[in-house]
């Protein structure tokens, strides 16, 4: 099982960490699993739990309770062929999601990276001002919230993952396409 990868992509909202997955995939042909493609799929159904998570997580900018993002990780790595490798996008934002992710993976014996893509506020409010008019995604117009909760969550999540050395840091702030090269080149990728 040497060859094979679990990629997870961390950082904050707008970082480019969509299509660093999306751009990972196409160059390796490992399949993606996005928390927040489950989210807004979920937050379409017309159930309690639906109605929830389209008014906190979707159009709220709330990050989703941990025990939640995990149930979906969970069945998503379960799922896994065991020689597969496979990039997941945004399943690691609190510290107790971090945790799980380490746990699982180390007892399943399955090799991980975390590609944590840094980017400024600034680049963040930028982007994300300039998504909003084309993406129509609903969580894009609370920035502000969204940057909240990434310090209060995420980055002690960043911090558990560097404690564990599977941190792999990546400039963000460059052209798309020099970064998914950077990203490559880190997990040493051809």
């Amino acid at each position: 099982m040497t060859d094979v990868r679990t990629i997870f992509f961390i950082g904050k909202p707008g970082s480019g960490k969509g299509t660093q997955a999306k751009l990972l995939a196409e160059h390796t042909g490992w399949s993606i699993f996005g928390s927040g493609d489950e989210f807004r799929k979920i937050a379409t159904e017309l159930t309690p739990i639906g109605r929830k998570i389209k008014k906190e997580v979707v159009e709220g900018g709330l990050l989703a309770p941990h025990w939640f993002a995990m149930y979906l990780y969970l069945k998503a790595i379960f799922s896994v062929p065991e020689q597969q490798s496979v990039i997941f996008d945004g399943f690691n934002r609190k510290v107790p999601e971090a945790e799980l992710v380490v746990g699982s993976l180390n007892w399943l014996g399955r090799p991980f990276s975390i590609i944590y893509i840094e980017v400024s506020d600034r680049a963040v409010r930028e982007r994300l001002e300039g998504r909003q008019s084309t993406s129509g995604r609903a969580d894009d117009h609370v920035v502000e919230e969204r940057l909240k909760e990434f310090y209060t969550y995420t980055t002690a999540a960043v911090e558990m993952f560097r404690g564990t050395g599977t941190l792999v840091e990546i400039n963000g702030e460059q052209m798309p396409e020099k970064i998914a090269e950077d990203i490559r080149a880190a997990l040493h990728i051809k």
